[in-house]
């Protein structure tokens, strides 16, 4: 990879909601990877502010930005309940604008997550589910110590309608 970026990775705030929507919009339209379509995250950007405050009160609930310059080009998230039996369980999330794909950003947002975790005293299991043919997000969670606990047949569908495998993946080492 001859080209090189400067990324800065932060928390989201509650001023970043427009942009987010936006970004999930654009993001939802280059990849069948993620659930959400070209319609993006599908809440008011007053709601998701205010989900990014209540975010950030949060012990066990994250939303990273990376940012190129001004412009978010990625989000990771980590979605936890407060039920106790449970609340030691944050779900991930991953999406990046496809002109930045290849740069190393998944695998800095992914290690961000893995960081805030152990850090937390609260996380204890990572999981995600990933498409099994997205092969370049496999490969990633595997570098990074996700592994493989079973396979959901028909766990997505693409936009033609055919059925997809999807991967259940967790990190335990925190």
């Amino acid at each position: 990879m001859a080209e090189e970026i400067s990324v800065v990775i932060r928390e989201a705030t509650p001023e970043d909601a427009q942009e987010i929507l936006t970004m999930s919009k654009q993001v939802g339209s280059e990849t069948e990877f993620l659930v959400m379509d070209e319609e993006g995250l599908q809440l008011s950007p007053e709601r998701l502010a205010l989900e990014l405050g209540y975010l950030a009160e949060s012990t066990n609930n994250l939303l990273l930005v990376a940012l190129v310059g001004e412009k978010i080009v990625g989000t990771a998230s980590v979605k936890a309940t407060n039920e106790y039996r449970i609340a030691h369980i944050g779900e991930i999330g991953i999406s990046l604008l496809k002109e930045y794909w290849g740069f190393g950003l998944g695998t800095l947002l992914i290690e961000e997550i893995i960081d805030w975790a152990k850090n937390s005293k609260k996380i204890f299991r990572l999981e995600l589910q990933v498409q099994v043919r997205n092969e370049r997000a496999v490969h990633l969670y595997q570098k990074l110590g996700f592994e493989i606990e079973s396979t959901m047949p028909r766990g997505a569908r693409s936009d033609a309608g055919e059925f997809l495998d999807v991967y259940q993946m967790s990190y335990l080492d925190l």
